[in-house]
This record gives structure tokens, C-alpha cells and sequence, in this order.
């Protein structure tokens, strides 16, 4: 199993990114928060992994944080929740404040996660609440708590540049409505933001 990557960051085009070790070019997911924690590209970067092997595919999943990783692992534990809706999970919701909403039985907030309905919701509150309780984390990063709502229906903006089609290509993997995402994005836009800054702002726009 692969549980740890040390190289080169190639890439980065959320909520993936490559990176280089030992000649080999690693594909891998990542919450938006642990994105937002990475280097430039070109620079040395480490991340904790976990790989997932179906019938399918092989999957490979990146945290910056250890303690990002075995949140992850709690959550992918639950009935009904795979490795990329706890990506997207994790990309709602700090690792912290995830640990709040479960911990006081906070449905309201789960369900704003886009793919986490109400049943969802109560099954991971069912499922976690004592596992995550016991967990030991560092103090949380307030500048990476970025609090989502679910969407609305809304008519299609089309981006008109690179940033802003990478930053809806990021919101919607991550599981929002293209319409949606579009206006927020249209929103916030400054023209000198980076894609990262862009997916920033729209998220913590969606409250």
C-alpha cells in the first residue's frame, strides 16, 4: 500500500494533482484544503496517501495532514460513503469543524455538502460520532475552515479564461451544479486571482 509520496509537484488542477518521485508521475485526488496547503509547482512537496483498489480503477488520495488522512478513513468507513464523497466531504468542511457538526448532531450543516443528503447525514452522525470523538488533532487552521451550502438552481455563465474554467472544473467535481457554480464564480472574480484563490472565494461565497 502507498502511504506516503515525497517529490516534485508537477501539477495542480483541482482537486487533482501530479506529482514526480522516482521517475513515476502520481495522479492524485485531494480535498481542497489540503490543495490550498501545497507549494508552488516545480517545488519538493509530501504528502500522506491512501490508495484504494477497485475492479476498475486505482485510485490514489493525497492529505497533507495525517490527521486529514484518518478522518478520511473514518469517513469512508460509514455505509454509503465512498473515497470521492469523502474528498468532497472534506473540501466542505474543515477536518475540525466536521468533527463539530458531527459531534453535536449538526445534520443542517452535513447536508449543505453537495452529494450528502439528510439520511447521509444522520448515518455519519450514527457511524462517527464516537470514533471521531476519540480522535487527538492539532489546533485547527482557521484560514482553511471554508463552510459550504448546497445549491440552487441558476441559468449557465460561461467562463471566459483559464482561471475561471479551472475553477469550475474544480467546483464540480467536487459535486456542485455547473449553473450554480458559474454565478458564484462570476461573483467573485478578480482578475488577479490564481484558479486556487478563485475556488477560495466561491466557497466560502456558497454560505
Amino acid at each position: 500500500m502507498i502511504g506516503l509520496i515525497t517529490g516534485t509537484l508537477l501539477a495542480k488542477q483541482p482537486p487533482e494533482i501530479m506529482i514526480q518521485a522516482g521517475g513515476i508521475g502520481y495522479e492524485v485526488s485531494m480535498s481542497m484544503h489540503s490543495i490550498y496547503a501545497l507549494p508552488t509547482e516545480g517545488q519538493p512537496v509530501t504528502v500522506f496517501t491512501h490508495f484504494v483498489v477497485r475492479e476498475d480503477a486505482q485510485l490514489l488520495f493525497g492529505f497533507i495532514e495525517k490527521e486529514e488522512r484518518t478522518v478520511f478513513r473514518e469517513l469512508i468507513k460509514a455505509n454509503g460513503v465512498g473515497p470521492k464523497l469523502a474528498i468532497t466531504i472534506l473540501s466542505g468542511m474543515s477536518v475540525q469543524d466536521l468533527i463539530r457538526a458531527v459531534g453535536y448532531e449538526d445534520v443542517s450543516s452535513l447536508v449543505k455538502i453537495p452529494g450528502v443528503g439528510k439520511k447521509t447525514a444522520e448515518r455519519l452522525v450514527v457511524e462517527l460520532k464516537d470514533r471521531l470523538a476519540k480522535l487527538t488533532l492539532t489546533q485547527p487552521n482557521e484560514a482553511l475552515t471554508l463552510p459550504v451550502v448546497s445549491a440552487t438552481d441558476g441559468s449557465t455563465i460561461i467562463p471566459i479564461n483559464d482561471t475561471r474554467e479551472e475553477a469550475l472544473s474544480a467546483l464540480v467535481a467536487l459535486g456542485y451544479k455547473a449553473p450554480v457554480a458559474s454565478k458564484i464564480i462570476q461573483s467573485v472574480y478578480d482578475d488577479t486571482m490564481s484558479s486556487e484563490q478563485l475556488i477560495r472565494a466561491a466557497l466560502k461565497a456558497m454560505v
